[in-house]
């Protein structure tokens, strides 16, 4: 193999030194040791890289270099030639957490002749992205002046926090728990959202990689409410009006990376806008695990960005089947209690009160279960009224298939001004069992409904006349058993006696072959389980007794149940 001239010259000149270094010894004082000289001290944050340089003076020529590390790893990536007597050694220094670290490095010559250098690695904390502040204050309070010991959080939590419960927490604006860090609410903590509305409106959003730990317990349950609420640290009732204050803030959004039947695999989620990168969700995850949300109640919120574009109490985006969603109460929300946009979660004892449009709203190929439920529509004589208990649409874009089908069961229903015992559409496959209708409008019906819908994505294009909510009824995709409807109305006549009546197809034409072009008010020639009936004494349902610890049994509304 042939040489190039300076590699020849190179190790005619190590071998020139080894010469000189056998005839005189290692310790002639005419070879000096290598000098290495460095920084004193370089600042890295935790968990980032920096480089850090050396510089070199080798009068018996360069042979080699080694660096040790601690507090964090560290990789050589320049040295000088062999040979050369003189030039710097580059290092990427990996830091670890924060504290202190340190860099060696040592050089010999080609003579055996060591130097070496060590550089200080002061390892800081990840700079934060959020902010807090004491917002402690005095309100008049039944004209006594009492305290409210509160701190103001506003930012994007990049770190793991806590909030604390000897303080209510406020959040301004849009708070986002980052990929990476993990949010955790003691247990009797109070939450409240400041009033910004539409877009900017107050949110506590868990971005996708993102983890919130917010269990309270049935003796101390989290409350989240508006900052117009005088509760107090330690606190559980509200002081707002029941029968009219809502969307007073934004509400609680949690976004995962399970799978998600819509436009594309992962979507923004609605009521956050689209420069916002957190509110991405959806993913090919379904065990993925967003945390653990219990025993919290939700109270006054809600928001509409658009037109199909609103926030709710509870918002879900692709979360997974990891996730603990137990013991929640959605209450006064100016959209929907909760609304679930795909994803694998399983929710469990969760009531709905007073929303001012659906329940329980589904989309986008939710495949979870949902148990042990309450609604209660807002009452007659409030401020406003409710839609549906159910409000359940097909999955969006294309489904690759038939989607699977999301479960609601041991659920009761208290209609009051609810205008139905529940809605699916836009080719839904649910299933609803073992739940009991109760203190409904007279008239109302359970619908197989193709009416009132469009693709907020696609203004031309109508999915309200998608004729596969009729097809997947027919197929089994669409299932109702054990369903039971009380026969008094909300009014105490007895409007329900035919069990016939309840359920209504509003797309005309047969069942398998629906006509695409025409739809007709009321087509109630549709099948209906036997095992779905009017009763006088119900047996099944939701099973309040563990939900006692809730506000809404507080004001006395489970006792119907």
């Amino acid at each position: 193999m042939k040489r190039s001239i300076n590699q020849l010259l190179s190790l005619l000149f190590v071998a020139a030194i080894a010469l000189i270094v056998s005839a005189c010894g290692e310790d002639d004082p005419q070879i000096a040791a290598p000098i290495v000289s460095g920084p004193a001290e370089v600042a890295v944050t935790e968990n980032e890289t920096t480089t850090v340089t050396f510089n070199l003076t080798v009068a018996g020529g360069f042979a080699s270099a080694n660096v040790d590390a601690t507090g964090g790893t560290a990789t050589i990536t320049t040295q000088p030639a062999v040979a050369a007597v003189s030039g710097s050694v580059v290092i990427d220094y990996a830091a670890g957490d924060d504290g202190a670290g340190a860099l060696t490095l040592t050089i010999t010559d080609a003579a055996g002749n060591t130097g070496s250098a060590t550089v200080v690695m002061e390892i800081g904390d990840i700079p934060d992205t959020f902010q807090t502040a004491d917002l402690t204050e005095t309100r008049s309070v039944g004209g006594n002046d009492v305290e409210f010991k509160q701190t103001r959080i506003s930012g994007v939590i990049n770190r793991d926090f806590t909030f604390t419960n000897d303080v209510a927490w406020v959040l301004s604006g849009r708070v986002i728990v980052g990929a990476g860090a993990t949010l955790t609410i003691e247990a009797g903590t109070i939450v409240k959202g400041q009033g910004e509305q539409g877009a900017a409106a107050s949110v506590l959003l868990v971005a996708r990689g993102g983890d919130i730990i917010a269990n309270g317990t049935a003796n101390d349950p989290i409350v989240f409410t508006s900052v117009l609420d005088n509760i107090n640290v330690g606190e559980f009732t509200s002081t707002l009006d029941i029968d009219n204050d809502l969307g007073l803030w934004g509400g609680v959004l949690i976004l995962g990376n399970a799978p998600i039947v819509a436009e594309a695999s992962e979507v923004q989620i609605e009521g956050i806008p689209s420069s916002v990168t957190e509110g991405i969700y959806g993913g090919s995850d379904p065990a993925d695990n967003s945390g653990s949300f219990t025993y919290c109640s939700i109270r006054y919120t809600g928001q509409q960005l658009g037109p199909g574009n609103e926030l709710q109490g509870l918002t879900l985006g692709g979360v997974g089947n990891g996730t603990v969603i137990s013991h929640v109460e959605s209450i006064n929300s100016a959209d929907d209690g909760i609304e679930i946009f795909g994803g694998t979660v399983n929710i469990s004892n969760f009531i709905v009160l007073n929303p001012d449009d659906d329940g329980f709203d589904a989309d986008q190929g939710w495949t979870g279960t949902a148990d042990n439920l309450v609604y209660i529509g807002a009452a007659t004589n409030a401020g406003f009224g409710s839609d549906h208990p159910f409000e359940l649409d097909g999955p969006e874009g294309d489904t690759g298939g038939t989607a699977a089908i999301g479960t609601f069961t041991n659920a009761t229903a208290w209609g009051r001004s609810a205008t139905d015992f529940a809605d699916l559409r836009d080719g839904a496959t649910y299933s609803i069992t073992d739940s009991y209708f109760f203190g409904f409008a007279a008239g109302v019906d359970l619908e197989l409904d193709a009416d009132g819908t469009t693709d907020p994505n696609d203004a031309t294009k109508k999915l309200s006349d998608n004729p596969l909510i009729s097809d997947n009824y027919a197929g089994g995709n669409v299932t109702f058993t054990g369903l039971q409807f009380s026969g008094v109305d909300r009014d105490g006549a007895t409007s329900f006696t035919d069990i016939a009546k309840i359920l209504n197809d509003k797309l005309d034409g047969s069942l398998t072959n629906p006509d695409r072009t025409s739809q007709v008010d009321n087509n109630e020639d549709v099948k209906f389980p036997a095992d779905n009936s009017i009763v006088s004494t119900k047996t099944v349902g939701a099973d309040v007794s563990v939900l006692s610890w809730s506000y809404t049994a507080e004001l006395g509304l489970l006792a119907n149940f």
